[in-house]
């Protein structure tokens, strides 16, 4: 009996934990209220973007929200991280969250502001970085993380969320 508890309580949350790949070992609390694990997500694709209340692709929201409501049932997550890196998001979380809610209808997942470049980044995304090659230069840049993080996309911020670029590699990640 001493066995079986020793089991369930020790070894299998640490091989749970250790089957986490260090891209997707990162926690986040949501602007609605949520926490989300990434390691709950590396078996789906994720498409990540910086984003910013006051910038002139902040239209890409709307777009964002159909990948999100089209894809999200068969896998796909999406999720904003608000920074202001350059200078263009609201000043507080609870701005940030009225804002999307009531000029974007957005319900994809959406963290609380942080950094998103240079050496104050926050930690999930110095992986990407490191991953992809490429740093965010402005607002609305995306990532696609592939499942297992077999691969990482970075596009810049004219590429749309809608774009045949992205929307054609998830489409093959949910098949």
């Amino acid at each position: 009996m001493k066995f079986f508890l020793l089991l369930f309580f020790w070894i299998i949350p640490v091989m749970t934990y250790a089957a986490c790949l260090p891209l997707y070992d990162h926690q986040f609390n949501t602007l609605q209220g949520e926490k989300i694990n990434l390691c709950d997500y590396q078996t789906k694709p994720i498409l990540v973007v910086n984003t910013a209340s006051k910038c002139g692709f902040t239209p890409q929201f709307n777009s964002l929200e159909a990948l999100y409501k089209k894809y999200h049932s068969k896998g796909l997550l999406v999720i904003g991280f608000p920074s202001n890196d350059f200078n263009q998001e609201l000043s507080t979380d609870k701005e940030v969250k009225d804002f999307c809610k009531l000029t974007y209808a957005v319900e994809f997942p959406m963290t609380s502001k942080s950094n998103v470049t240079g050496k104050n980044a926050n930690p999930f995304y110095q992986e990407l970085i490191k991953a992809s090659g490429s740093m965010p230069q402005w607002n609305f840049h995306k990532y696609l993380i592939l499942p297992q993080g077999k691969k990482v996309y970075a596009f810049t911020s004219d590429v749309t969320p809608d774009s045949p670029e992205i929307v054609d590699k998830i489409k093959t990640e949910l098949k």
